[in-house]
Formats: C-alpha cells, sequence, structure tokens
C-alpha cells in the first residue's frame, strides 16, 4: 500500500540504510554543505536547510556548527513545524516520570487511562506504557484514517483507532496513536498536559526559545518561513491539532541541535534511564523510545528521528554521546529522492574518502 504523503512521520526504513551506488559516492566525497542543493533538485523542494553542531575532545576543545540552506521560503532562524520529533520531547517526559517513580514503564494503560482502550480486539488491560513507547502495542495508527490532515481531539484520535482490529502485538508497527495515549498518560499523572511538562522541563530549562507546542493555533510564530505541499500549494497554516503528542511540537534547528545533544549527552535522564531509552531489544532493533538507530556504511550509528507533517520534512541524528549532531529540513512534505537522506547521513558523521 502506498505511504500517504501526510502522515505524520515514518523512520528510516531498513532499505534506506544500504545506500546505492549514486548515494554512497555522493556522501563518501561530497560535503554534507555540498549535497543541500540536491534537496532542491533531486529532492524536489522548494527549500532545504542543514545546521550541524560538533564538539570534540574530552573538553570540547574544539566545537563550531556547520550551516548550510538552498532554494526559496527557508532560513536559518525559522520556526516550522517538526512532525514526530515531538515523541522524542514526550518519550523524554515519560521516562523522566519514571526516573521519580510515578509511573513505571510496565504500567498497563488501563492502570492510567481506566476503559478507554477498549474494541475490536484492542484492550488496555494487555497493553504496556513500554508498548506505547516502542510502537509494539498493535494499535491501528489513526493519522492512516484522516491522513494526517484532519483535526482531531486526543480522545477522537484514539476512537478512530479503536474501530480497527490490532497488528500483531510485541511486534514493531509505527503508529501515532500510541503517542496521543502517552500524551494522555502525562496529564493523568502529573494533572497537567503534556505540552506543559515538556515545556518547565525541557523547553526552559535547555532555553530553547523557539520551541513551542501551539496547541490549535494554526499560524507559525515569527521568523518563519513557508511551507508547501507537494503539489505546490502553501500550507504554512496548518491546525496541529491534526498530530496533537504525536506531532505538534514547533521548533528551530539550533533548538533541535541543542535538545538532542543534552539528551544524547545525559542532560535530561539519569543513565540507567537514557540507556532504557536506546534499548530497541522490545522493537527487535528497529526502535527505541522516542529514538531510533541508523547505521551507517561506515560503521557509525546515528541516533534521533525523523518527522513528517503537511509541509514540512525534519530529521535529526546524532552520535550516542550528543557530542556532533545534524539537523537537515525542506519546506515541503517528502524528499522525491529518498537516496539524499542517508547520503547526508553519511556525509556528515563517516570520514570523507578523497
Amino acid at each position: 500500500m502506498p505511504i500517504p504523503r501526510t502522515l505524520l512521520v515514518i523512520p528510516v526504513s531498513l532499505a534506506l540504510l544500504c545506500l546505492s551506488p549514486a548515494a554512497s559516492r555522493a556522501g563518501a566525497t561530497a560535503t554534507p554543505n555540498a549535497l543541500v542543493p540536491l534537496l532542491v533538485t533531486r529532492g524536489r523542494a522548494p527549500g532545504a536547510a542543514l545546521l550541524a553542531r560538533y564538539r570534540t575532545g574530552p573538553r570540547a576543545v574544539r566545537a563550531g556548527t556547520d550551516y548550510a540552506q538552498a532554494g526559496t521560503g527557508i532560513g536559518r532562524a525559522d520556526r516550522f513545524r517538526a512532525g514526530s520529533i515531538t515523541k522524542t520531547f514526550i518519550a523524554t517526559v515519560v521516562l523522566q516520570l519514571a526516573a521519580e517513580h510515578r509511573l513505571s514503564l510496565s504500567d498497563t494503560v488501563e492502570q492510567h487511562l481506566p476503559g478507554l482502550v477498549r474494541g475490536a480486539g484492542n484492550d488496555g488491560r494487555a497493553l504496556t506504557l513500554r508498548s506505547l513507547l516502542t510502537h509494539t502495542s498493535g494499535l491501528y495508527d489513526f493519522t492512516a484514517a484522516t491522513g494526517g490532515t484532519v483535526p482531531v481531539s486526543p480522545l477522537e484520535a484514539v476512537r478512530i483507532a479503536l474501530t480497527h482490529p490490532p497488528a500483531d502485538r510485541g511486534r514493531f508497527s509505527y503508529s501515532n496513536t500510541n503517542y496521543v495515549l502517552l500524551g494522555l498518560v502525562i496529564r493523568q499523572v502529573t494533572g497537567r498536559s503534556y505540552a506543559t511538562e515538556a515545556e518547565r522541563r525541557i523547553i526552559a530549562p535547555l532555553g530553547l526559545t523557539g520551541t513551542s507546542f501551539p496547541g490549535s493555533r494554526t499560524t507559525l510564530p515569527a521568523p518563519h518561513g513557508r511551507a508547501y505541499a507537494t503539489d505546490g500549494s502553501d500550507v504554512t497554516d496548518l491546525d496541529p491539532r491534526v498530530a496533537g503528542a504525536a506531532g505538534e511540537l514547533v521548533t528551530t534547528l539550533a533548538d533541535l541541535n541543542r535538545f538532542y545533544s543534552a539528551l544524547l549527552g545525559g542532560g535530561l535522564l539519569p543513565s540507567h534511564w537514557l540507556r532504557e531509552m536506546l534499548n530497541t531489544r522490545t522493537a527487535h532493533g528497529s526502535y527505541g523510545m522516542g529514538l531510533f538507530p541508523v547505521r551507517l556504511p561506515c560503521g557509525t550509528t546515528v541516533w534521533g528521528h525523523n518527522g513528517r507533517i503537511s509541509g514540512s520534512y525534519v530529521r535529526t541524528a546524532a552520535t550516542v554521546d550528543g557530542r556532533h549532531v545534524l539537523t537537515f529540513r525542506v519546506n515541503t512534505s517528502e524528499i522525491a529522492d529518498p537516496g539524499l537522506e542517508p547520503a547526508l547521513l553519511a556525509a556528515e558523521f563517516c570520514p570523507r574518502t578523497s
């Protein structure tokens, strides 16, 4: 079945981890900055931008950033919609609550949201918070029904999902419904919304001044460029309730780099819980908790997430210590040439050959 172009996110498939010969050569011989224009020409995006942040040495004796952009309607300081990169923020809040003993990953969904997940063979008594975090619950992805373009409340999103039977429970099956439920769990446990908890636990402490959860606000905060659908229509204004806790976030390139650097560097979670986040065993190597790994041809593994929402595609990847992080984005819903993403990652994180 073809993937709808407006789905909020799709992790990089295993097929993309093996670069095509052309992409492999590009990643080995070109700098990431030199590949950015290809996101416009071969990727058919109106505009593209990339920001890398790196620190080297035991005390970050060398640090810096690299920036490149191409095309139109895009800028370095832009606020943009990050789609399912939101999931890394939500997972971080849930794991912080686990570290505070306010919930357990082995808790069932029923314990926190009694009676909510019932229907068509779905049963919250058999689903744990861990299964939501790792996309192994089997719950149907509500955006497959809405196309990721229809605003719905969290309860409406769950009701849509519960009209469909579950996939194989215990197997990795990416579903935005999982993170909508985690947003409801955060409210139940803390008495505050997932947005409020993320703001006070992550956004404010890290000084992510360009990052926000817009709720139902359809406009982007300034400064911002334009967002375009694949047919060229302007979709800059969008109701974030198409995504909710699964993809509502608005942010910037620099803020995403700072967030992933802090998270992987141990600044947001105790070491035990960061290891839990990076453990892909439950999802059979496909996904941790709000993060997924990609092993590059040179042997380096990078961690991060991608996000797709109408008019925006963004990808962040970082080394496991958070010292080297890259975020790139295009101001349209997808990249026409799927080989460009792995080529960019290889160019950034693998040693270049002459």
